[in-house]
């Protein structure tokens, strides 16, 4: 074992100056690796506005992203994105659009209202007005969380009341967004892809879901966004969108969020209705929700030590905060995690024939500021109120999170014919995607079964992957004479960020008894450092000053390109592989504050250091 992984590491030294040739698709276009963020909130988010973000709009949002200097809708200073976007979704709630906006900023619209209706109109602008200070805003936000009930039993109550004349508001701003996102959308140099977010929690169970399209304002100016007032089942909103893309002729992507508080219900053995999974709704969601959220602001969601006790790197930026009043001790279970679900849904295509979690993985921001920030020293939190350092330290839902609790993450990562809405979204469809916790790290895998160690330093590795096998998020192509798949991989650091310190390989697949097994093997790492007897490379070093907020490159690697083998394969088995990139460790976002507020970093909330990271979209093998 030991010979082997020290071969792997000869070629990934080697590959450290090898000329990296630009990815090539399957015509001959080059590919362009593009980097952007799906997950963001304006102003018209309710609880951004709630939260203090009154003044981000979708034109801000886009403007930062682009790299030009915006105003911080909470402390007003200047503030910019210090590598620019590539593309960007600003993903606001459906439900009640750009209402709390409006009553605040304008006042109810009064032409459509009987005398009653104005005099109740009447009582809840003022309502508003005087709620809008900092923490009465917060106050107003937390009393419409959903209380302790049984997740189904929310799922089950009757739509919300609206408040007078809230439909006609949400069209307007829904029509405003969708204006703004084609006067930024230049196709080649920036895209502005038009969504929203269905924001479905019933019991204080996150099933969230980001929904974009590649169409443009003409389209999507024709349907108002469904939203969890018309339904919290999943299911209802994928009917909205098969009936909506029939009708119009456009094409959705679904994309479920934030797993990590879901209860369990993300991606559970059954639908929410406790429907069990059929081939059909199996097929179903595999088409409609192609990609999954892997990390963000609240938190990682690829696994946790309960888990994956074997994983060492396991229990990373963990969030244990539901969106709920009164909020239960955190408990994790399996469907609340990428690791596992990806498991559970081997065991269910072995049962029906289709597996309805056969996704590709993402990380983007969540941000409620307007302001897609996932730079650890520049950082403007989940919430506007978050920005400045004093509040970070500060929870306002009782023993619930901290700015500090957040995490400054992440970016998803897309391999694309050309910068434009429909190759974007094509490449979401193939799976050809992968996510950052915010650095830019370059990721390309490979899987086959006859590449060879020698295949790592060649001078075009792209056309060799393609000719030789798939890119991440397909299955792997027929099995020939091979005992074994064979995976290459190229790993690439952030020019403005930290060395790597290694790649490695998590492989999931079911035993002879049906049983979800796992295993992450380290395939490449930096610094002449030796496995143990198990396999497992020791720790990288730890250069980070916690008194200067500083970190050295001298250990780590540059780049890593390594052909990978599986020693443990059995042809009988489902199975799926996919790699996740680390660096070395750097100071997190709250050394940052910490060491201007003059405290000491290692007695704050939250780990003092962060190993940043890529996970890439698995590729999937069957018998």
């Amino acid at each position: 074992m030991i010979s082997r992984c020290a071969a792997m590491l000869a070629i990934s030294l080697l590959s450290t100056i090898a000329p990296i040739a630009p990815l090539v698709a399957s015509d001959g276009e080059p590919m362009l690796l593009l980097f952007g963020d799906t997950h963001l909130h304006s102003n018209n988010s309710f609880d951004a506005y709630l939260n203090q973000n009154m003044s981000a709009d979708p034109d801000t949002a886009y403007r930062y992203a682009k790299g030009l200097p915006v105003i911080h809708p909470y402390h007003r200073a200047r503030v910019q994105i210090e590598t620019p976007l590539d593309f960007l979704v600003v993903a606001d709630h459906a439900e009640y659009l750009g209402v709390v906006r409006t009553v605040h900023q304008e006042g109810i619209p009064r032409e459509e209202l009987g005398p009653i209706d104005s005099i109740i109109a009447l009582f809840g602008e003022y309502w508003l007005k005087g709620v809008m200070e900092d923490e009465e805003g917060m106050a107003a936000f937390t009393s419409v969380l959903p209380k302790q009930v049984p997740v189904k039993e929310g799922a089950e109550r009757p739509p919300r009341q609206a408040i007078p004349a809230a439909a006609t508001m949400s069209r307007s701003a829904w029509h405003d967004a969708v204006q703004v996102a084609d006067l930024h959308n230049k196709p080649g140099s920036f895209t502005a892809m038009i969504g929203w977010e269905w924001s479905s929690i019933p019991g204080g169970a996150n099933l969230h879901r980001v929904v974009f399209t590649s169409a443009g304002a003409d389209l999507a100016s024709r349907f108002q966004p469904y939203s969890s007032v018309d339904s919290m089942y999943p299911e209802d909103l994928w009917t909205w969108l098969e009936k909506t893309s029939k009708d119009l002729g456009i094409e959705f992507i679904s994309i479920p969020h934030n797993s990590n508080i879901s209860k369990g219900y993300m991606f559970a053995e059954t639908t929410l209705r406790g429907e069990p999974y059929t081939a059909e709704l199996a097929q179903r969601r595999q088409v409609l929700e192609p990609v999954a959220e892997i990390t963000q602001i609240k938190g990682d969601s690829e696994t946790l030590p309960e888990f994956s006790p074997d994983d060492p790197f396991a229990d990373f930026e963990t969030y244990r905060h539901y969106i709920q009043q009164d909020a239960p001790t955190y408990d994790p279970q399996v469907g609340d995690y990428i690791r596992p679900a990806l498991l559970r849904g081997l065991a269910i295509e072995e049962r029906v024939g289709w597996n309805p979690y056969r996704f590709g993985l993402i990380g983007s921001t969540d941000s409620h500021t307007g302001l897609a920030s996932a730079e650890e020293p520049n950082f403007w939190g989940k919430l506007a109120r978050d920005s400045i350092p004093e509040n970070k330290s500060v929870s306002r839902r009782g023993d619930g999170p901290t700015g500090w609790s957040m995490s400054a993450s992440g970016l998803a990562a897309v391999w694309a014919g050309e910068n434009s809405r429909q190759a974007i979204l094509e490449a979401f469809r193939r799976r050809e995607v992968y996510g950052t916790t915010g650095p830019r790290i370059k990721v390309r895998v490979f899987g086959g079964w006859s590449f060879e160690p020698a295949h790592a330093t060649s001078g075009d590795i792209d056309t060799l992957g393609r000719s030789q096998g798939v890119p991440m998020g397909a299955n792997l192509p027929v099995r020939g004479e091979a005992e074994a798949p064979s995976f290459l991989v190229v790993a690439q650091k952030d020019p403005k960020s930290a060395n790597l310190d290694r790649v490695q390989m998590v492989k999931g697949w079911l035993d002879d008894q049906g049983r979800p097994r796992e295993h992450v093997y380290d395939i490449a790492w930096s610094n002449e450092r030796t496995p143990d007897a198990s396999g497992k490379v020791p720790p990288v070093k730890n250069t980070v000053d916690l008194k200067l907020g500083t970190y050295r490159n001298d250990v780590g690697s540059s780049v890593f390109s390594t052909v990978w083998s599986d020693p443990d394969f059995d042809a009988s088995r489902r199975a799926f592989y996919y790699v996740r990139v680390l660096e070395i460790p750097t100071p997190r976002h709250s050394v940052f504050d910490a060491i201007a507020l003059g405290l000491d970093p290692q007695e704050i909330e939250g780990a003092a250091t962060i190993q940043e990271r890529a996970y890439t979209s698995p590729i999937f093998y069957a018998p």
